[in-house]
């Protein structure tokens, strides 16, 4: 059997239907993690050979807005493999038709497992193994990031979200409509990252008065799957502000209506930061929380202690600096 093809490149215009809203600048946040992780699922089911499941969306850097019109291009490669395990680097570059020159506007880290699709357990990968210098440092960029992965995992256990709280808060809840299913039969990976993207970016916004956008997402956790059906219940928290930032803890949980929300079950849970802008696009200063219950001073805490995880484990960047491209 010949070797798999280790990258995927999609390439497609930015419709007006994937802006948020009216008044937006370019397309939503959530929209292009979906597109993101479309093009990673085909990298890694063309690599695995095998129905194959979001674990982690992490390193998420919104540089730019996509414009409505723009022609976009995700490019999915291999970094790294585990026993079932592949890690993907994806850039998510756009550009004006007119002019030709493209530019990128994200950038983040995808995990998929492979999965048998009769018993749903993990199933091996083949094994990569970079050649060139660029691969190479890809590949250790990747592995750079395993340490400050499992620091953060560690950290965000430890929290409970359950507590008297005053913290600025959106709960939505809703059924699991069969147009969300995926090529598994479960809820596209994607689908719920722009359920996360409108539930943080509707809390912001009402905190705010301002338009918001999302411009940095420390990681996005998938526990389990969702199900067509389910209940689906999003709960986005403030904890901490800054300057300018706005961060945010969503939780995604999933269950059968039959039970009620008392039977939901955490299926994702996200970490993401916004920033307020103007009708130019330039960030505002934060309206600031000061929180005063324990369990939001404790919230804040972590939050804190997320943004200094990152600062100490120092990855390498995952992508070097951008440079314009022109359309072939």
């Amino acid at each position: 059997m010949a070797s798999p093809n280790s990258s995927v490149t999609l390439r497609f215009l930015a419709a007006p239907t994937d802006v948020l809203m009216q008044g937006n600048r370019g397309v939503g946040g959530g929209r292009v993690l979906e597109w993101i992780d479309k093009a990673a699922y085909a990298c890694a089911v063309q690599w695995a050979r095998t129905y194959c499941v979001t674990a982690y969306v992490g390193h998420i850097h919104f540089t730019r807005p996509i414009p409505s019109g723009h022609i976009v291009e995700v490019r999915s490669r291999i970094a790294m493999t585990g026993r079932s395990s592949m890690h993907i680097v994806n850039e998510v570059l756009s550009a004006d038709p007119r002019e030709g020159k493209f530019t990128r506007a994200c950038d983040c880290l995808v995990i998929f497992v492979a999965k048998d699709p009769d018993s749903g357990k993990a199933m091996p990968v083949p094994s990569y193994e970079p050649d060139t210098p660029e691969e190479i440092r890809i590949h250790n960029a990747a592995l750079s990031r395993i340490d400050l992965r499992k620091a953060i995992e560690a950290e965000m256990e430890q929290q409970t979200y359950d507590g008297p709280s005053d913290a600025p808060r959106l709960i939505t809840r809703f059924l699991a409509k069969p147009t969300d299913v995926n090529w598994g039969g479960k809820v596209h990976g994607g689908t719920a990252m722009e359920w996360i993207d409108e539930a943080g970016a509707a809390c912001t916004m009402e905190w705010s008065g301002e338009h918001t956008v999302a411009v940095y997402a420390g990681g996005i956790r998938f526990y389990q799957p969702i199900q067509i059906g389910d209940l689906i219940e999003v709960d986005a928290r403030l904890m901490r502000t800054d300057g300018r930032g706005m961060q945010m803890s969503i939780h995604v949980r999933s269950g059968n209506p039959k039970g009620g929300r008392s039977e939901l079950e955490t299926a994702i849970h996200a970490t993401v930061s916004y920033v307020a802008v103007d009708i130019d696009g330039n960030p505002l200063p934060a309206r600031q929380f000061i929180p005063v219950t324990e369990e939001d001073k404790r919230l804040a805490e972590h939050a804190q202690i997320l943004r200094e995880l990152r600062a100490e484990y120092t990855p390498l960047p995952l992508i070097p600096q951008v440079t314009q491209q022109r359309i072939d």
